[in-house]
């Protein structure tokens, strides 16, 4: 059975939609979230904007489509939520991701003022201790969980110590994190099932995230002080703590466990790293591109757009997929191909444009640390056992055991 289509006249569509592709795909079942790979090639074949018939919504899934949507947020708003479900979107409406224009401007200069290259020197050096004593530890130790024992270390340790978050709750940062973006995707069981979850956050946000509570002169007091500054408002300043925990945590996390996962399967791109160290910025773009953390967000049209063969009316929603334009054989060559060589700088795992992740520039560096230390101590990657994570929006691994020679 065909599972996708191209209609010029579809009666279960709204009349400005005819005439363009339809899909009856399911980019967020189970299946396709462990191995979606064939799916967006499917949707890039289709055309430059398709149609998916179960969510009501278009998917871009060409790095072409993305790299536009990414950067015209006049006529892909992010103001109205860039989450799948309008329920998520309410939720976190007024925090960096989920607005335009001079809101957007104005919460991020708050939230990127310690995220800096210039504000990150500070702790490049504790960050690369750090990484050094675990990597040795876990050397020694032969066998370890690349997920909860490496991946997660640095990201956890950092972002909490330097956010000022109470020690009471820390301890739930993790779940919170992963079932918050679950929260981000279509309104299907894993979004539905992660909402209590998110409720214990923003309620940890309201009550615990607040003057005298939060270490003085962290990162979460810069936003209390920014709020009495007037250069935020009340009502948002949860939501802008939420920006700091959620995305801080999963994306770097996930995306070294991805990194330790890509070079135990392919030994001969970790040898390349380790006979030279120099290429770990250029390997950790590639791990990006080839398993990016997050696969899709969404935008809002704000007007008629035609992309490429395919008009797209104002009020429509289209996910944007990060993951696919990051395989898209009209810009990667051999995009399947896992080559620590390439130059792929212009991979889209941070997004693009005015939303690009005000984070990157730290997960950058605690990647580096990970990845130079590892080269000068690991021969090489063994994995053990390994179980993907089905999640709406995140791509990664519940647990990966692997042992190093």
């Amino acid at each position: 059975m065909m599972s996708c289509m191209t209609v010029e006249a579809d009666t279960a569509l709204p009349q400005p939609f005819a005439s363009c592709p339809v899909s009856d795909l399911d980019p967020y079942s189970d299946e396709v979230l462990v191995e979606p790979w064939g799916t967006y090639a499917e949707l890039q074949r289709l055309g430059s904007a398709v149609w998916l018939r179960k969510y009501q919504m278009f998917a871009l899934t060409r790095y072409e489509s993305v790299v536009r949507a990414l950067k015209d947020a006049g006529s892909f708003s992010s103001a109205s939520g860039v989450m799948m479900n309008d329920d998520m979107n309410r939720v976190l409406r007024g925090n960096t991701l989920c607005s335009d224009g001079a809101d957007h401007e104005r919460s991020r200069r708050v939230i990127a003022k310690p995220l800096t290259p210039v504000a990150l020197k500070s702790l490049k050096a504790e960050i690369t201790s750090k990484a050094e004593r675990l990597v040795d530890r876990l050397v020694a130790k032969g066998t370890f969980c690349a997920i909860t024992e490496l991946a997660a270390f640095l990201p956890v340790d950092i972002v909490a110590t330097a956010v000022g978050l109470p020690r009471e709750g820390r301890e739930r940062m993790l779940v919170w994190a992963t079932q918050m973006f679950n929260c981000f995707g279509p309104l299907n069981h894993r979004a539905r099932s992660a909402f209590p979850v998110l409720e214990e956050m923003t309620h940890y946000a309201r009550t615990q995230a607040v003057r005298g509570k939060l270490t003085p002169g962290s990162w979460a007091d810069a936003i209390l002080d920014a709020r009495d500054r007037g250069e935020v408002d009340q009502a948002h300043c949860p939501v802008l703590m939420i920006d700091y925990v959620g995305p801080s945590l999963d994306t770097t996390i996930h995306a070294i466990g991805n990194g330790v996962w890509l070079f135990a399967n392919h030994p001969g791109e970790w040898e390349k790293v380790r006979e030279s160290p120099s290429r770990v910025p250029a390997a950790i773009n590639e791990i990006l591109r080839m398993e990016a953390p997050i696969q899709s967000f969404s935008r809002l049209l704000t007007r008629n757009y035609q992309m490429g063969e395919v008009a797209l009316p104002a009020g429509s929603r289209a996910i944007v997929f990060y993951g696919a334009a990051n395989r898209d054989e009209r810009k990667f060559p051999h995009p399947h191909t896992f080559d620590v060589t390439r130059s792929a700088a212009d991979q889209l795992a941070f997004g693009s444009g005015p939303h690009m992740c005000v984070g990157l520039h730290l997960a950058r560096l605690e990647m580096n640390a990970i990845f130079c230390t590892l080269a000068t101590r690991v021969n090489r990657f063994h994995v053990r056992q390994e179980t993907r994570m089905v999640n709406n929006v995140l791509r990664g691994f519940g647990k990966l055991i692997v042992s190093v020679d």
